[in-house]
């Protein structure tokens, strides 16, 4: 598989580390050491691509992809730019931050951080059978090793990623360690769905996202929990507001001094001023709240100045 060599330039402020240290779902907030590694399914579910990525000086995103021979080039750069949220303009989003002082504040801690997203709504999908109510990190080690038996496995700037099993890979697996006879059932009702085209990327975002997330409550294990979290997080709406979330209220509170937790109304209201970035607006909120609450701080390790980022 011979690599292919191809650069991004983000349109308004973006920053790799922020996106590579983020950490959510099925990936961990690595130590950064200058380069993004991604490995996953392509949107097409004809095999697995992997990715190095590296920001330079002038803002650019390089990409060198290890993928299967005769892959679609441009589609698979098009699956990465909005994994990263890259497939927008980002400047919108920065005036947001100009119209609310609070967002405003959360940028300058994070700086340039857009909501990394899962590889494709059929992985967020997978993930969310898989850490249904059981611990993050050993579910992690289980879709490691899952990936590395039945999937494929890359490596990436001296690091071995794996790639979760395309679909049809996925059922030919009959059984495997840590994961219940139930849950594997669920897990091949993930990837006949994707096979289906339930799972599409084009498809969701033609149906919108209610109309999605109503759709994907279909596929067994899946609830409006986990369907808000596939179609929000594995396709990248921009403006879908999880007003009903506990953590994002209770942040809220403590950021704009009110004086007491706001409705799922009072929510909506607050948030007007973040649309059409809604989304983005509420994860920079989870993202970056605590350091702003705990006060100035120091850089984090590792950390290019916000100039080179």
């Amino acid at each position: 598989m011979r690599p292919e060599s191809f650069t991004i330039t983000p349109s308004g402020p973006f920053s790799l580390a922020e996106a590579a240290t983020f950490g959510f779902g099925q990936r961990s907030a690595a130590a950064w050491d200058g380069v993004m590694r991604l490995a996953f399914c392509l949107d097409s579910y004809a095999g697995q691509a992997g990715a190095e990525l590296r920001q330079d000086a002038a803002g650019g995103v390089r990409c060198t992809v290890h993928g299967p021979p005769g892959a679609d080039l441009d589609a698979v750069c098009g699956q990465i730019m909005r994994v990263l949220s890259l497939d927008h303009d980002g400047t919108g989003f920065a005036q947001v931050g100009q119209r609310d002082p609070v967002i405003g504040r959360l940028q300058a801690a994070a700086p340039g951080l857009r909501p990394p997203l899962f590889y494709s709504p059929y992985e967020a999908a997978a993930w969310a059978v898989l850490s249904t109510r059981r611990p993050t990190r050993q579910m992690m080690q289980v879709r490691d090793r899952l990936s590395r038996a039945h999937g494929m496995c890359f490596e990436l700037a001296g690091q071995p990623v794996t790639a979760l099993p395309t679909p049809a890979q996925l059922l030919a697996v009959r059984s495997f360690p840590g994961i219940p006879g139930d849950r594997m059932s669920r897990l091949h009702g993930v990837a006949r769905a994707a096979l289906d085209g339930q799972l599409d990327v084009t498809l969701l975002h033609r149906q919108g996202p209610e109309r999605a997330m109503t759709g994907l409550q279909a596929i067994p294990g899946i609830g409006p929990f986990y369907s808000a979290l596939i179609v929000i997080r594995g396709t990248g709406f921009t403006d879908v507001l999880p007003a009903g979330e506990p953590r994002l209220r209770a942040l809220a509170t403590q950021l704009y001094g009110l004086p007491a937790e706001p409705d799922e109304a009072g929510l909506r209201a607050l948030a007007e001023p973040w649309r059409p970035f809604r989304t983005w607006a509420a994860v920079l909120i989870r993202a970056a709240a605590a350091g702003v609450l705990a006060g100035p701080a120091a850089p984090r390790p590792g950390r290019a100045p916000a100039a080179v980022r």
